[in-house]
């Protein structure tokens, strides 16, 4: 029978020979390896989750059973893992997007016994292959079923994890004796019963265990340091007076590439680590982090759940989560094995914009998710790019909507796409009001952590509910609390150098290649490369940029006017830069419903400054379809033959003017029309981009 010294000595091989295995550390392991039980343990941020199932699927391996497998929601969280169960003895294995030349043979080690821990990835569950061929053997002989970072089963989470719903699935179809875990730090009440009805576990026979929620090595401090050039010559001006090694937070991708550069050119050791970056350069970046090779990896939430650097010194964000349970979850990386850690919060009035537009993507309506219900067969498969002729969603809102009708039997994964089963599905409006509901509250409580007079940390616990903290519980560390505060003034010369950079015009506006599939559905027989498109193009700025971002905002949400001198001046910065290998010969605009006089305006001045030929305006014929559709094969449709477009006799390339670009197709089917007029090349020059 497994015992606490036993338990205890393989703890001391993962965490070193002064680890010492807490009293609720071995409940939960007692409760799951000799009582075979459920479990639900809700504890903070480093108090040892990943040891309590790591050691219990060694200790179940040694007395014969099946390997434990653990669904978990990040690869760099599996990363960690899988190095820390080998420190064990643990013969561990992943499979994910990640390492697909893999899946085959780690298949086949499943299936010979080689293996005591597989980590897999929620999306995995689904896939047919694994679903109808390695998943049954896994839930009729697996030892344990473990649930990491469980708060993302629940709806009411900070996060809306399709997948994670469909391991409840997983968990009816196992053994009787088969136990199960689940784990989580960011839960308060709502979740933790959230996630104990989606898993089926929480009845009489479910041993839960929650602890408190202070993390006495956090000092946590807003400083309200003005705009976005402000924040960012702050950060660029105290980075190197942090602790250690750290994780900078963004809410943007493209704020994460920004930060990244503006502080690299100032000389520190940052590198962007995001959705975006390749697997191969994840792993490098992350050994970095370890290693102290750099002293920030500036990132959106890609990194942040699960990665385990005990020692990371500071964790910042410029820019404030939408959910003080989001936050508590970030700054957890930070102080994990030292006294003190930093933790400061940058908040601007744009979060709240960035807010709204995750918001504006969640579950779309009844009427979009039945026009997917309806374009499905119950025998024929569709693959998700066919489906995406036959509906007006863009890929991931599709890819989202038809992982929740599988989850709610409506429609299965099979080999070659999707197909419905039949079932009756009900559109669950009461449960999406309730989740928009939640989702503002959350909002809310986020302006009041910022706005608090009192304790912080006392202030996260409350949001989570922590059954530890006790009325005027104060946690001495924060700004509120010591009084000790950063200021958030920076020396004019730091200010000027960062408003400089970031002011700096110019982002790359990338043409589209390859026509979207399902157009032939359309009565359009284009597929395959776009051969007759637009070039390379240019903007002066993204919307979600810290130097221009605000003013093009503001610019674009004004009632129509001339164009402002800046805009031109930042214009004509962006054609000097302009590497062209032929320079443009004329200018023509697109035209516009809400900035008309505004697009002229620009195209007049540009005319005037670079000697172009003034082309005028590109009109929309009369009786044009209206563009409402998100999915590229609908924009495409309509926008076919929407302009009036005169024979045009130029010898060069014409920049081609608009105000915004987001999904590039207006660009794409105006820059076919004028070349098909005759224009050689079309060069776009943008106001703003959306990404």
């Amino acid at each position: 029978m497994a015992t606490r010294e036993h338990a205890q000595s393989i703890l001391e091989q993962l965490a070193g020979p002064t680890a010492t295995l807490r009293d609720d550390q071995w409940s939960a392991i007692e409760a799951l390896v000799v009582q075979r039980r459920q479990a639900l343990v809700v504890q903070r941020t480093g108090w040892g989750k990943s040891a309590v199932y790591f050691i219990a699927a060694k200790l179940l391996r040694s007395a014969g059973l099946g390997p434990t497998v653990i669904v978990s929601p990040l690869l760099a969280l599996m990363r960690n893992q899988v190095a820390a169960a080998e420190r064990a003895g643990v013969r561990a294995a992943t499979i994910n997007s990640g390492n697909v030349t893999e899946w085959d043979a780690i298949h086949q080690q499943v299936a010979d016994g080689g293996l005591d821990v597989l980590l897999v990835s929620p999306e995995r569950l689904n896939n047919p292959d694994f679903r109808d061929n390695v998943l049954p053997a896994l839930a009729s002989d697996a030892g344990l079923v473990v649930v990491d970072e469980a708060h993302c089963v629940s709806d009411w989470g900070h996060d809306f994890r399709p997948d994670y719903r469909r391991i409840r699935t997983l968990i009816s179809e196992l053994g009787s004796n088969i136990p199960v875990l689940a784990t989580t730090a960011t839960a308060n009440d709502r979740v933790v019963t959230d996630v104990a009805a989606q898993l089926g576990v929480g009845g009489r026979d479910t041993l839960v265990l929650r602890g408190g929620l202070d993390r006495e090595s956090l000092r946590l401090s807003v400083v309200k340091a003005g705009n976005p050039a402000q924040r960012s010559a702050w950060l660029a001006a105290q980075l190197d007076s942090l602790p250690g090694s750290g994780i900078i937070y963004t809410l943007t991708v493209a704020q994460a590439n920004d930060v990244a550069a503006l502080l690299a050119e100032q000389g520190h050791k940052v590198a962007a680590y995001t959705g975006s970056t390749d697997t191969t350069e994840r792993e490098q970046l992350e050994s970095d982090l370890l290693g102290n090779r750099v002293k920030a990896l500036v990132e959106t939430s890609a990194l942040g759940m699960g990665f385990d650097k005990p020692d990371l010194g500071f964790v910042v964000h410029l820019g404030a989560p939408s959910s003080p349970i989001a936050y508590y979850q970030q700054v957890g990386r930070a102080g994990r094995a030292t006294d003190s850690a930093e933790v400061i919060l940058l908040p601007g009035t744009e979060d709240q914009d960035v807010w709204r537009y995750f918001a504006s993507v969640a579950f779309p309506s009844e009427t979009l998710v039945r026009s997917v219900l309806h374009a499905l067969d119950t025998d024929r498969p569709q693959s998700t790019p066919a489906l995406e002729s036959q509906v007006d969603l863009n890929r991931s809102r599709l890819e989202m909507v038809l992982k929740v009708l599988d989850v709610d039997g409506a429609v299965r994964r099979v080999k070659g796409g999707w197909v419905a089963t039949g079932e009756p599905w009900t559109y669950d409006e009461e449960r999406y009001r309730a989740l928009d509901a939640a989702r503002r509250r959350e909002q809310q409580a986020m302006l009041d952590y910022q706005n608090t007079d009192g304790c912080r940390m006392a202030f996260l616990r409350g949001q989570l509910d922590d059954p530890e903290l006790a009325p005027g519980d104060r946690c001495g560390r924060c700004d509120n609390c010591t009084g000790a505060r950063y200021q958030g003034a920076v020396d004019e010369a730091t200010l000027a150098a960062t408003v400089e950079r970031l002011q700096r015009p110019g982002v790359e506006v990338a043409p589209r290649k390859q026509w979207p599939t399902g157009l032939a559905a359309l009565g359009l027989e284009w597929s395959g490369r776009i051969t007759d498109g637009a070039a390379p193009g240019r903007a002066i700025g993204r919307l979600t940029d810290l130097g221009w971002g605000a003013r093009l905002r503001k610019l674009l949400a004004e009632p129509d006017r001339e164009v402002p001198d800046d805009i031109v001046q930042a214009a004509i910065a962006v054609l000097k830069a302009w590497n062209w290998s032929t320079r443009p010969v004329a200018v023509i605009g697109l035209d516009s419903q809400t900035h008309p006089l505004l697009i002229s305006s620009t195209v007049q001045r540009l005319a005037q400054v670079g000697r172009l030929a003034d082309l005028g305006t590109l009109r929309y014929r009369p009786d044009r379809r209206p563009v409402t559709a998100a999915n590229s094969a609908y924009r495409v449709a309509a926008l076919n033959g929407s302009w009036e477009c005169p024979d045009l006799d130029v010898h060069g390339p014409v920049l081609l003017v608009d105000d915004m670009t987001d999904t590039g197709w207006t660009l794409t089917m105006a820059a076919r029309q004028l070349r098909r007029a005759g224009v050689p090349e079309v060069l776009p020059l943008v106001l703003a981009s959306t990404s």
